[in-house]
């Protein structure tokens, strides 16, 4: 295998391993994304609940809940 031979088979190594890197940190920035949403979703259904909960008192120290 002479220079150019050699030069081009680690050119192409260096390629596949910048493409398996690529590909494992879209992935983790795929996963946090994934996480960050339920996270969201979670404070959210928090939030809805903890409003509803907050109404409900407010119509029965009104006397509106009847």
């Amino acid at each position: 295998m002479d220079n150019s031979q050699k030069a081009s088979y680690h050119a192409g190594e260096a390629k596949g391993q910048a493409q398996e890197k690529t590909n494992t940190m879209m992935d983790k920035a795929g996963n946090a994304a994934q996480s960050a949403k339920e996270s969201m979703q979670t404070a959210g259904q928090t939030i809805q609940q903890k409003a509803a909960g907050a109404a409900d008192a407010i119509k029965n120290a009104t006397g509106m809940n009847k």
